[in-house]
């Protein structure tokens, strides 16, 4: 084709700056705030205390609400994932997907919008989750209106990305394009179901899921939050930078067909394992564990990929620091996703579940996968987009090397500390009918493992801003740069487009549809008839494969006609992730309802206890505290009976928890008097001078939001909860009412609170825990014994030995 028909193209580098310097500065933030939440876990003054010394008694603790750990670990959280890798993620595809299409993003205006409508997001959510605003649930806790901000940028997002395929200039979608897709795709579904929410102010909400349907939802949204926002798109970066950083091909295209496709189908099910041991339905666990097991396949398939691209070139990891940081990224990558698959199994998972086992597997894959691929790619591109080279190699190696130490110290201080905690917490003694350590002697033991994550925190922060003054002198000593490019315009053909029958009526569909259909037979079909269908699902893969053996130069046809048409391959994307929740969801939410519940009914609280659980919410104690006795000898000797799956059927949200800093609550109602929960709130200390949890002092004399409570109730009652009906005096009459009966108590135990304080209404809704209605074996029996178990810890020893299966 002659010179001519080139066209010269600028492509839109003033985007990719932008979002790297606001992933930059974000990410200090957000481990920032990390170390400061860590350091909270060891000592307790750190919750606000330590700013009243700063400020020499000026500042009180009564006024810095907002420096608690149950308001901090969100905003790190939070601040880690959208702002940090969310901007990193942008600046990648957008820099990357301009040149792979070999055209500019289609709208400049587009691409301005998604800037600075995700800062302003970020600039809300770091003022709303300190204010204790918040819906309750890990990763999405972000109240409605800003979840409607994330849903708008978001789409503007992915319709500037897939306007700029359908203009690009070269025909093949390259495998970095396959991530990114399902990114968009992926996240734009699990991001709106679990936010369904009913309002019932500007800042509040309930969602329309509860109890285990929510449990579910959120971990089939949490799980795959981290799959599909902290891992898909992060690959398709590896798949382009790490090419470009050891200038070699990608090791494998078959490989990265395989990785693909089997990520992100296998990847979407694996929400389960999350509530493994609890009353989440024992299939759905099952399914969980499964497909966990499945992903070490894929997920290895990736990492292998990554790493053998560097073949012929393995000299430039002594000398190129981009390199070391890509290979150690890669590794950590490869790491985690053997841990995952692990800490799935149900044996491992009742050790490693609500201790920080898991806070070291999430940290290893955040630190070392997303910081360190965000490193890599931020030394490779700074130096292109300002025209000049990296100010210092030493100072990048360095970076790397304290990164290192950093992630060494957290990660390993976690297992251990995981380790250690869980085996104190099952140790039992006298043949397994008492326990051998209290829970705050679980604490007091990894202690000092807690301060190595502290100190690993700060080398790894100390690390990052080293990183910081080397981007800003590298930045320094050049100027902006935008790339051109000549390329030749795409000419659309008639017989490169893909009809949706071809999509659809191909060998390689009918044999991946008929397997799955068979492979899930063979998963849900009682005894003898799921062996049949295993035996056919078998047959038909032999098929599959003599067929493929037979004309796969066909297949290979249908695949490169689908990368040259962006529309079939993204609704097959979209078919790949959806079918695995809704044959999860969509059961639970329609069977697992109040009406069909046999055995316990959670009690419908009261208006009052209704406002105690949503300060409880507020404050961030999910964070802490979980609300589901797992099933295990161990828990059910600690707090009390297991928990079954009606006992939570109307909590919006749901307040299982996945971590245990203190101990599980679903069995406290009526275990303490009132007074003792004023004192506990009050200062911890006073009642186990050993408790690092944080003093709530300022509940004392804040009043509770029973102003509320009509617009509250009024949204509960729509979504199935059995208020009865009232008018918004008599709501306010029986909160007051309640109210006043416990703060008559406390005053006759001395201390002191008003009617309508929000300590009273915390008391109310701890002292309702557990509470449920219609019991079908109440105290419940232990299948292998026949006998009750008991409600309370501390019950007689001859109902705990009954819990011990022989």
């Amino acid at each position: 084709m002659p010179d001519t028909d080139k066209v010269l193209i600028e492509f839109d580098d003033r985007s990719v700056r932008r979002f790297m310097l606001a992933s930059i500065i974000w990410g200090a933030v957000a481990m920032l705030v990390g170390v400061i939440a860590a350091s909270q876990l060891n000592f307790w003054q750190m919750n606000g205390k330590f700013l009243e010394w700063l400020t020499f008694g000026w500042f009180k603790n009564e006024g810095v609400d907002f420096l608690s750990f149950g308001r901090l670990r969100p905003l790190h959280t939070n601040a880690a994932i959208f702002a940090f890798v969310g901007n990193m993620m942008f600046a990648g595809i957008y820099y990357s997907t301009q040149r792979l299409c070999k055209c500019r993003m289609a709208s400049d205006l587009l691409s301005s919008i998604n800037f600075w409508g995700w800062q302003l997001i970020i600039v809300c959510a770091a003022i709303t989750l300190p204010a204790g605003l918040t819906r309750g649930k890990e990763y999405a806790e972000l109240i409605w209106p800003i979840n409607i901000m994330v849903a708008v940028v978001w789409l503007v997002f992915a319709f500037n990305f897939f306007w700029t395929l359908a203009k690009r200039n070269e025909p093949s979608l390259y495998v970095a394009l396959w991530f990114y897709i399902a990114t968009i795709v992926t996240v734009t579904m699990l991001y709106v179901v679990n936010h369904l929410s009913i309002p019932t102010s500007l800042t509040h909400s309930y969602g329309i899921f509860a109890g285990v349907q929510d449990g579910l939802v959120q971990w089939w949204y949490g799980h795959n939050a981290v799959a599909f926002f902290l891992t898909t798109p992060i690959l398709g970066i590896m798949y382009y930078f790490m090419p470009k950083a050891a200038e070699r091909p990608v090791y494998s295209y078959r490989l990265s067909i395989i990785h693909f496709w089997s990520l992100v189908f296998i990847y979407i099910w694996a929400g389960p394992h999350h509530l493994l041991n609890t009353a989440l339905p024992h299939w759905l666990q099952l399914i969980g564990m499964t497909f966990s097991l499945m992903l070490w396949a894929p997920s290895w398939g990736g990492m292998l990929n990554g790493l053998l691209t560097l073949r012929g070139a393995w000299d430039k990891l002594r000398t190129d620091p981009v390199i070391k940081f890509y290979v150690a990224a890669i590794t950590f990558y490869g790491m985690s996703t053997f841990e995952g698959p692990l800490l799935s199994i149900r044996a491992v998972n009742a050790l490693s579940h609500y201790t920080d086992w898991t806070i070291g597997h999430v940290h290893s894959g955040t630190l070392g996968w997303n910081g360190f691929m965000a490193a890599g790619m931020f030394y490779w591109l700074t130096p292109r987009l300002w025209g000049t080279k990296l100010h210092s190699k030493q100072l990048a190696n360095f970076h790397f090397w304290t990164g290192i130490v950093g992630i060494l110290f957290y990660v390993a201080s976690m297992w251990v500390s995981g380790i250690t905690q869980g085996l104190m917490l099952n140790e039992t003694r006298d043949g397994g009918t008492s326990l051998v350590y209290e829970f705050v002697q679980t604490l007091n033991a990894i202690r000092f493992l807690m301060l190595l994550r502290v100190v690993g925190g700060v080398l790894y922060l100390g690390g990052y801003l080293l990183m910081i003054y080397n981007l800003w002198k590298t930045i320094r000593s050049g100027k902006p740069v935008n790339e051109t490019r000549e390329v030749v315009p795409l000419k659309p053909a008639a017989d490169k487009v893909m009809t949706w029958r071809e999509t659809f009526v191909n060998d390689p569909m009918i044999y991946c549809v008929l397997g799955l259909v068979l492979i899930l037979a063979w998963f849900f079909l009682p005894p003898y008839a799921n062996l049949v269908a295993l035996a056919w699902a078998c047959i038909v893969a032999v098929l599959a494969v003599k067929k493929f053996q037979k004309s796969g130069k066909s297949w290979a046809h249908w695949y490169e006609k689908l990368l040259e048409n962006y529309l079939p391959f993204t609704v097959l994307t979209f078919v790949a992730v959806v079918i695995g929740g809704v044959i999860q969801i969509l059961p639970t939410v329609f069977v697992s309802r109040a009406k069909n519940i046999e055995d316990r009914l959670e009690k419908v609280p009261t208006p009052l206890e209704l406002a105690g659980r949503d300060i409880y919410v507020s404050e961030g104690c999910y964070n802490c505290h979980s609300q589901m006795i797992r099933t295990l000898v161990p828990d059910v000797l600690r707090y009390g009976d297991y928990s079954r799956l009606g006992e939570s059927i109307y909590d919006h949200p749901f307040q299982w928890g996945s971590k245990r800093t203190g101990p599980d609550l679903a069995r406290i109602s009526g275990k303490y008097p009132n007074a003792w929960h004023y004192n506990h709130m009050r200062n911890p200390r006073d009642l186990n001078a050993d408790s690092n949890m944080p003093s709530y002092s300022w509940m004392l004399t804040r009043k509770a939001d029973l102003a509320a409570l009509p617009s509250k109730i009024a949204v509960q009652r729509y979504l199935g909860v059995p208020f009865p009906a009232m008018t918004a005096d008599d709501i306010r009459d029986k909160a007051i009412k309640q109210g006043i009966e416990i703060a008559t108590d406390l005053k006759a135990n001395g201390a002191f609170a008003e009617a309508d304080s929000q300590i009273v209404a915390l008391i109310a809704y701890l002292q309702n825990f557990g509470k449920f209605e219609k019991p079908g074996e109440a105290p419940g029996k232990i299948p292998w014994t026949n006998e009750p178990f008991p409600i309370q810890p501390g019950s007689p020893d001859k109902f705990r030995a009954a819990v011990i299966k022989p």
